[in-house]
């Protein structure tokens, strides 16, 4: 094999690796807890995107004593936490990578 094919098979897995990455972006993936009182989505790649909680989850002692506002602002808080403590984690991952590799950009590491 000569470097011109070894090229040509890099950038032809680079655009496999680049279509299934955005391929999971857009995945999303569920999981529950409790029967159905608590269901979380991530897309494919980890990353958080919703939670949805019943009245049951909330206060299983009286479940028709949580109105639908409180349950949207308990996800909804829920979710901005969730998303703010993601961000967090992955500017800090990206200041330790860039650290570990001595500041050279390697695609799709951060």
């Amino acid at each position: 094999m000569n470097m011109m094919q070894i090229m040509q098979q890099a950038q032809k897995i680079q655009k496999k690796v680049k279509e299934v990455q955005e391929e999971l972006e857009k995945m999303d993936v569920k999981g529950t807890s409790n029967g159905d009182a608590v269901e979380v989505v991530l897309n494919g790649q980890g990353k958080f995107k919703s939670i949805k909680l019943t009245k049951n989850a909330i206060n299983p002692e009286n479940p028709d004593g949580v109105d639908d506002e409180t349950v949207e602002m308990l996800e909804d808080l829920i979710t901005q936490a969730m998303t703010n403590a993601a961000q967090a984690s992955a500017k800090e991952a990206e200041v330790k990578l860039k650290a570990a590799t001595g500041g050279i950009n390697i695609p799709g590491l951060f």
